[in-house]
Order: C-alpha cells, then sequence, then structure tokens
C-alpha cells in the first residue's frame, strides 16, 4: 500500500490504539486522535497524536484544515472511538442517553460532514466506520450502544450511494465482541450475556484485517464473522424469531462468562 493520509478517532485504547500504530510502523502517515490525549501512542515520523472529543464540530473542523494543510489531503478518515456503558434501559440516565448517542452516533457523523468535502476536492477518499454486530440487530443489556451502532450503520450504507459519484467510498465493520476495554466492563454484567454468546472473542488483529480488506477492495459492509454476520442480520430483519433466539444465546453467553469469571479469580 503506497503512502497514504489516515485521520483515526478511538486511538487512547483497543481497537483504534492498535490500527494507529500498525499503519503508523507500515509507513502510513497517521493522525491519531482520542479525548484521552495521555493514552494516545507518542508522536513520530508517521504518527501525530492529537486530543479530540468527537461531540466538538469545532475541534473536529480544526484539526481536519490542520491535516489538510499539512498533508495537503486525507485518503481515509478511520471513525473508531466509542462509548459504552452496560445495563438496562430503565437503569440508565438521561446523560448515558445522550453520551451515546452524542459519542457513537453523531460523533461519527460530524467526523464524515468534516472531512467529506476535502475528499471531495481532492476527487476521492475512503471513510471507514466501525458499527458493530449490535448495529445490524439489537443487543438487551447494551440497548443504548446498539441503538447507535444501529445509526451508524445507516448513515455509512446511506452516505456510501450519495458519495460514490466523487470517488468516495464508505465502508462500515460490523465486528461482534473483541477484546477491549470496552468489552471487560461488560464482563461483570449479567445483562450483557449476549455479547458473550460467540464461540470465539474477536482480537484487535482480527479488526485490523477487516480494515485492510476494506482498503483493499472498498466494500460497503464487512461483518466479523462472516456466519455471525448472516445470522445477526437474520435476527434483525426477523425480529420475532431474533427475540426467540436471544433467550437460547442468552444462555450460552451466560456460560461464557462465568467461565471468564471463574479464570479471572
Amino acid at each position: 500500500m503506497s503512502e497514504k493520509i489516515f485521520f483515526l478517532t478511538g486511538c487512547a485504547s483497543g481497537i483504534g490504539k492498535h490500527l494507529a500504530q500498525t499503519l503508523s510502523a507500515a509507513g502510513q502517515q497517521v493522525i491519531a486522535t482520542d479525548i484521552n490525549a495521555e493514552g494516545l501512542p507518542p508522536a513520530s515520523a508517521t504518527l501525530t497524536p492529537r486530543q479530540l472529543d468527537v461531540r466538538d464540530a469545532d475541534r473536529w473542523a480544526a484539526l481536519i484544515e490542520e491535516a489538510v494543510g499539512t498533508w495537503g489531503r486525507i485518503d481515509a478518515l478511520v471513525n473508531v472511538a466509542a462509548f459504552l456503558n452496560p445495563g438496562t434501559i430503565t437503569a440508565m440516565s438521561t446523560e448515558d442517553i445522550h453520551r451515546h448517542m452524542d459519542v457513537n452516533a453523531k460523533g461519527v457523523m460530524l467526523g464524515m460532514h468534516s472531512v467529506i468535502p476535502h475528499m471531495i476536492a481532492a476527487g476521492g477518499g475512503h471513510v471507514i466506520n466501525i458499527s458493530s454486530l449490535a448495529g445490524l440487530a439489537p443487543v438487551p443489556g447494551i440497548a443504548l450502544y446498539s441503538a447507535s451502532k444501529h445509526a451508524v450503520r445507516a448513515i455509512s450504507l446511506a452516505a456510501a450511494i450519495e458519495l460514490e459519484p466523487h470517488g468516495i467510498a464508505v465502508t462500515v465493520i460490523c465486528p461482534d465482541a473483541v477484546q477491549t476495554p470496552m468489552l471487560d466492563i461488560q464482563k461483570p454484567h449479567d445483562e450483557t450475556a449476549l455479547t458473550f454468546s460467540a464461540p470465539r472473542i474477536l482480537s484487535v488483529e482480527d479488526v485490523e484485517r477487516a480494515v485492510r480488506v476494506a482498503l483493499r477492495t472498498r466494500r460497503l459492509e464487512i461483518a466479523l464473522p462472516r456466519y455471525r454476520g448472516w445470522l445477526t442480520k437474520l435476527s434483525g430483519a426477523l425480529p420475532g424469531l431474533g427475540h426467540r433466539l436471544s433467550h437460547i444465546f442468552r444462555r450460552q453467553g451466560l456460560r461464557k462468562l462465568k467461565r471468564l469469571r471463574e479464570a479471572a479469580e
């Protein structure tokens, strides 16, 4: 892959940090951002760390202008930043409602709104948004997160049609549970059992490979793993079936949670 200019969010931990480090190590120019500036990878010849609250439209605009002013373009925007507070909808505060939507959904939209005019001016580009299997079908126990990730998928698929004439691809990646700090905070909560129903928890390397596939093929959507993606889409398309299946998968998830907790003791 020839040198490209990447703008990434959510780079203080998990998927975003791994992507920033691996892309930078591969010789790509990376602007790595996060609200937690202390957690960002250190600056190098190929990595520029910057603090960004994705809810702040003015900060988005300033950083995009800085990047374009420095390198002349942004080839790829990768929206990774996300927020999750596990629990049932009745246990959530109004602040939880706002934060899930503001970070996970509106943060992605603000980033696209800031970057896309520059990509149009440059004659092309690529937007990669990290959604979730919880964006393909509703997941109890993380209902607000699930709703916000549905929004990420919707804006991605709609924007892909709008931006195709401008040479801009949009890819939405929908991974199953990934071993990150966001997954760890769900482990004490039985209500998140459906999250843990998969036979295997994904790694950040699994998501990295999906990003590389997206960059190479410009595919519209990638679900990880593929068979769980189809199963989740079926559950989302047929809510009655999905409702019944959720009880089966919840029992599997509870057994997985029990093993994970025992292993941590």
